[in-house]
């Protein structure tokens, strides 16, 4: 399983997850549209990646980088912050449990 792959999966998701986000407080139907559009991306790429590893994998892999990725891009375009100190060692131990996964 490529984990360039699994980054290309996760970074379409965050592009739908921002644009949809931005849409809801814009009601500008381009945002809609590319939100839409990250979300096909994302049935394609999980295809791409389904037919190299296990679901089980897959899903484990994709949520934990999907969720470092999407805090990052988050924290950088949006300025959003988490609330307690203690948010960003749930993070860090999401980090530990990719390189338990990887192969």
């Amino acid at each position: 399983m490529s984990l360039w792959n699994l980054t290309k999966l996760a970074t379409v998701e965050i592009a739908g997850d921002i644009f949809l986000k931005k849409y809801t407080s814009t009601n500008k139907l381009s945002y809609l549209f590319l939100g839409i559009g990250g979300y096909a991306a994302v049935v394609y790429y999980l295809i791409v990646c389904l037919r190299t590893a296990s679901l089980l994998y897959i899903n484990g892999m994709w949520d934990g980088i999907s969720a470092i990725v999407e805090s990052i891009a988050v924290m950088i375009l949006l300025g959003e912050k988490f609330d307690n100190w203690i948010q960003y060692i749930g993070l860090i131990l999401i980090i530990s449990g990719l390189f338990l996964l990887k192969k």
